[in-house]
């Protein structure tokens, strides 16, 4: 099954591709990294960052460049994320939700093609994001298994949808939802629907109110009696044709919700270096940086670091070339990186003491930020069970 969607993967060839503006890149995560903190304490939505990204043509990383975007790919986009994930999470990860379907859009032979070219041009051209809304209060995340309370009916002048969803992440900028629901045929279908935002009968809810990742703005969207046209059906399928997820969606999301939170914690050790060089208790007489039992912990936060920047190119640009993966393996790296990068704030916050849970330094900002990746689909459990039965062939 693998094999046979790869085989199917339409990719731009090195020399076909963009270069990637990572200088760019770097310029706006210093201008992030200086409005994090206020977001952050005010829960507020960086609308000035989307703002500075669409000026700067970064919204079309993924576009295709024969629809005038970037084309990159997972390594390069990956690492843009890596940047802007250092710099303000909560950006980086509205914008991973964005990049993720404008790749599935260019890889999949099922987006219909007028849909996904319009979406194209609108990225490159203003700020314009999509990002897919799936769970549900009582669903919860699609991939545990079950339908959507969502639904979609069919009418002669169009679709008419109905529903809430939870969690949607960058509810507040967002143009477009790719929305889970169901269908109300005889025979039901679900998928996905391509919906204008702010359609009438459409309602944010501001309810956001987390531990971390407080400025992503991921709200609750209500939909009331929605109409939208008939040709913005996405995806449709039969419940039991979803069995295999989406290999692009799954592959790309794994890894890049990885990049994100392995950016929060090079931040974390970018801090926590200089905070133990500069820091000199009166009873050492010297920096804290000098201790063996210091530069033991510090080596290894290195050790990690250097773990998760080897999965995440290595998968990445394994991606980029048509190796056979799998979604186990994704989700394993996904699982690793994102364990690798709590760790890391636990064991700088046992070298800081106070220091770190401070609010006037950005330690406990980043800790609460990194905790947020574990719960990201696909979570532990799921990913160490599905190994295991890989394992033993259950």
């Amino acid at each position: 099954m693998v094999s046979a969607i790869n085989s199917s993967i339409r990719k731009e060839s090195p020399a076909e591709a963009a270069p990637v503006p990572y200088d760019c890149a770097r310029a706006l995560a210093s201008e992030f990294a200086a409005r994090a903190a206020q977001h952050d304490r005010d829960a507020s939505f960086p609308h000035e960052n989307f703002k500075e990204l669409a000026e700067a043509g970064l919204l079309a990383l993924t576009v295709p460049t024969a629809l005038g975007g970037h084309g990159a790919g997972a390594l390069d986009t990956a690492r843009i994320l890596g940047i802007f994930g250092k710099a303000d999470p909560s950006t980086a990860l509205v914008l991973s939700m964005h990049y993720i379907q404008h790749l599935v859009m260019a890889r999949s032979t099922r987006w219909p093609g007028r849909l996904s070219r319009k979406l194209a041009r609108e990225a490159i051209d203003g700020v314009a994001l999509i990002n897919a809304l799936r769970v549900e209060p009582d669903l919860g995340s699609p991939a545990r298994g079950g339908l959507p309370a969502t639904t979609a009916r069919k009418t002669e002048t169009g679709w008419r949808l109905s529903g809430r969803k939870i969690y949607s992440t960058g509810a507040p900028i967002l143009k477009w939802y790719a929305v889970w629901a169901k269908t109300d045929e005889p025979e039901t279908r679900v998928g996905l629907f391509l919906v204008p935002a702010g359609l009438p009968g459409t309602r944010i809810v501001e309810t956001w109110d987390h531990l971390g990742l407080r400025a992503s703005g991921s709200h609750d969207v209500v939909f009331e009696d929605v109409v939208f046209p008939l040709d913005h059906e996405i995806d449709v399928r039969a419940p039991e044709d979803w069995r295999v997820p989406d290999f692009t969606q799954s592959v790309v999301h794994a890894i890049f919700v990885a990049a994100i939170y392995d950016g929060v914690a090079r931040a974390a050790r970018d801090w926590l270096v200089e905070f133990l060089k500069n820091r000199k208790p009166s009873n050492l007489g010297a920096s804290l940086a000098t201790l063996p039992r210091v530069q033991e912990i510090v080596g290894g936060i290195e050790a990690r670091l250097a773990v998760n920047a080897r999965l995440i190119d290595s998968f990445a640009g394994d991606f980029d070339d048509g190796v056979q993966l799998s979604a186990s393996e994704s989700s394993i790296v996904k699982l690793t990186v994102t364990n690798n990068a709590v760790a890391i704030l636990e064991d700088a916050l046992s070298l800081t003491s106070n220091h770190g849970l401070t609010r006037a330094n950005p330690l406990e900002r980043h800790y609460r930020d990194v905790l947020c990746g574990r719960v990201h689909t696909p979570q532990d459990d799921a990913t160490r069970v599905n190994a295991g039965r890989l394992a033993l062939g259950a």
